[in-house]
């Protein structure tokens, strides 16, 4: 696929997203992040236009790295085909769309993890507390709860460890969730629906594939991983399919006004 030349809404939005993130880099990481990363909806760090300002901020710039590549690569045709205003409002959508169902399982997570954690405080058990830690902690308990036991495992009594648990559970709670990656693969799949038999060319992968195929095992991935995660993995895949549902949704909505397809 020959790449189109730079469109002026993803010129902007690479930018954005580039600034703000050089400014996590020079020392407000933890600022921006707390005042722009989704949190779930009953934290207190929660704010609605989280929803928004999320996908301007990334954990590293490998994570930056790979949203502004699928963006620059794909961006370009949807906005030529659709136009500007069309493409951020699908760009957008498809952003916000991927928190909002991202929230709605994590809803399912935390209600199981809290549910766990009220019932552990009620009947504290240090066998059981080593139990609770591997099934719900298994690449270990956040640094806010590792302080409280003075970075010893041994130094955890019945007492203390009801404040870990609580201090576990409040850490879940105040995780957000941060990157463009939700309305990236917005983008990935409205180029697909809309230019299903354009080959793409992958830098792992040297032959060409078409974007209905690329897409499709994408998205089959994206759904095993979540379903299947593993410890240590930190991808919020939901929300990739989230933004990859909204794509969908939204271009059924609008409708496709041409015939033939590249």
């Amino acid at each position: 696929m020959r790449t189109p030349s730079i469109t002026p809404v993803v010129k902007a939005l690479m930018a954005i997203n580039i600034i703000v993130f050089g400014v996590e880099y020079f020392g407000h990481k933890d600022m921006i992040v707390s005042v722009m990363g989704l949190h779930y909806f009953t934290s207190d760090k929660f704010l609605p236009f989280q929803f928004l300002t999320s996908i301007f901020v990334h954990a590293d710039l490998h994570h930056l790295f790979n949203n502004m590549l699928g963006l620059f690569f794909l961006g370009p045709m949807l906005e030529m085909y659709w136009g500007d205003k069309r493409f951020l409002t699908f760009f957008l959508v498809t952003g916000m769309g991927s928190g909002l169902l991202y929230m709605g399982l994590k809803y399912y997570d935390y209600s199981t993890l809290e549910s766990a954690t009220r019932a552990y405080i009620e009947h504290p058990d240090l066998n059981q507390f080593s139990k609770f830690l591997y099934q719900y902690f298994p690449d270990g308990i956040p640094h806010n709860a590792y302080v409280l036991i003075e970075g010893n495992p041994n130094n955890i009594t019945v007492q203390n460890s009801v404040l870990v648990a609580q201090e576990c559970l409040k850490s879940v709670l105040d995780t957000p969730l941060i990157g463009a990656s939700g309305a990236v693969f917005g983008v990935m799949a409205g180029f697909a629906l809309l230019f299903p038999n354009t080959e793409l060319m992958l830098f792992l992968l040297p032959i060409p594939i078409k974007a209905k195929y690329f897409v499709a095992l994408y998205g089959l991935y994206e759904l095993y991983a979540g379903l299947n995660k593993m410890p240590g993995d930190n991808v919020a895949h939901f929300a990739h399919i989230g933004g990859m549902i909204f794509a969908f949704i939204l271009i059924k909505i609008w409708g496709k006004n041409r015939n033939s397809f590249y």
